[in-house]
């Protein structure tokens, strides 16, 4: 019998499916860059070695464990036994954040949970049993609404981060860029209520530097989604709070208010826990 080969992060591969014309043009310096601020020697280590063999849940649990990840939930009885729900957080490690609330929520409902998340992340085949794929531009951008639908639709627990980003740092505070409505639209649509989750965090001042530079010389590419991952290696031996509220009934949300209202009616809710 031969040994499973398993899946690696490979830089090189990636650029060339996302940019298949682009890639030659690509300076070898800058792919060598991309593969250390990526930690792709560090991300295949894991992959092969300490979680090769995980899937879902358990891999990541096996990234918390990696990375002596500790994690604090106040609020767990706030979350419900029973029912389909929306669980919306802000998004201020852009990774960590993510794998945690995941983490807590998939223990609490039998690994029965969903994120829609950025297409990306389906490189990552232990994550990828518990991800609805969306890519809001290029060839994928007609099927974005039929994932979304998908998602809402499923007997899954959804996790969403509605700002869609990492948190930035807007006026010396570091808070959540402006709410989509998707996550209430569809929560409204599908008669499911929302759980609003606050995680305590954030990332190292070069990250918020690096998005400040970007805008200030008016680069349009998200940079700083580059250092995400080593933001996230840059945590190591860290401890977070994950604060958890109420169910909001999606009855809530009635048509005295407009979306946004109730948008950041949630938001508001989420950073006041």
């Amino acid at each position: 019998m031969t040994e499973q080969k398993y899946i690696t992060i490979d830089i090189d591969q990636i650029l060339k499916g996302k940019a298949p014309k682009k890639y030659k043009y690509i300076p070898r310096f800058v792919i060598s860059y991309l593969k250390r601020i990526v930690h792709q020697d560090e991300v295949n280590l894991f992959l092969t070695e300490y979680a090769k063999d995980k899937k879902g849940v358990d891999f990541l649990d096996a990234v918390l464990n990696f990375l002596d990840i500790k994690i604090n939930i106040e609020g767990i009885e706030n979350l419900p036994d029973y029912g389909l729900y929306t669980f919306v957080s802000n998004h201020p490690l852009g990774g960590l954040d993510g794998v945690a609330i995941g983490s807590m929520l998939g223990h609490k409902y039998n690994g029965e949970i969903k994120y829609l998340v950025n297409d990306l992340l389906m490189n990552l085949p232990g994550l990828a049993p518990l991800c609805i794929p969306v890519n809001k531009t290029g060839a994928q951008s007609k099927q974005f609404p039929m994932m979304v639908e998908k998602g809402f639709s499923s007997n899954q627990q959804l996790i969403m981060f509605p700002a869609g980003l990492c948190s930035r740092k807007i006026d010396g505070v570091i808070k959540d860029t402006e709410w989509k409505k998707t996550f209430l639209v569809k929560s409204i649509q599908n008669g499911r209520d929302i759980v609003p989750i606050h995680f305590i965090g954030r990332n190292s001042e070069f990250f918020y530097n690096i998005d400040r530079f970007r805008k200030m010389i008016g680069i349009k590419f998200n940079i700083a989604m580059l250092y995400l991952a080593d933001e996230l290696f840059k945590a190591r031996g860290s401890s977070f709070t994950i604060k958890v509220g109420k169910p909001i009934p999606y009855t809530t949300f009635d048509k005295s208010q407009t979306t946004k209202y109730w948008c950041d009616y949630v938001r508001n809710i989420v950073y006041n826990l």
